[in-house]
């Protein structure tokens, strides 16, 4: 079975920065794709970055060039690193990976901005 955990969210000052994790295991297939989605309190689930097969990634504007999805160092692992966090960036954040037999979705992170 497949399962997908993120860690890594808590809270952070404006301007500060926070890694979050998402740890893939139970798959017999490659990922090749993975998004984080963020929900904040009152609007809809939003894609803000993009892992795409081919290694390239895509973002939501409002996060260019302040949060990047990359692999992890271990095996299965993806990394969103952000900085220079805005209080709109306040978000449960979603790890979902594709394979050939689907998507899944990780529990979800919560992530504060405030001082």
């Amino acid at each position: 079975q497949v399962q997908v955990v993120e860690s890594g969210g808590g809270l952070a000052p404006p301007g500060g920065s926070l890694w979050l994790a998402c740890a893939v295991s139970g798959t017999r297939y490659p990922v090749y794709t993975v998004v984080w989605y963020r929900q904040a309190p009152g609007k809809e689930r939003a894609a803000v970055a993009t892992l795409h097969g081919n290694g390239i990634p895509s973002y939501l504007d409002s996060v260019k060039e302040r949060f990047t999805n990359s692999r992890g160092n271990a095996d299965h692992t993806y990394v969103l690193a952000m900085k220079n966090l805005t209080p709109q960036d306040r978000a449960i954040y979603y790890c979902t990976i594709r394979d050939n037999t689907g998507d899944y979705w990780g529990q979800g992170t919560q992530v504060t901005v405030s001082s």
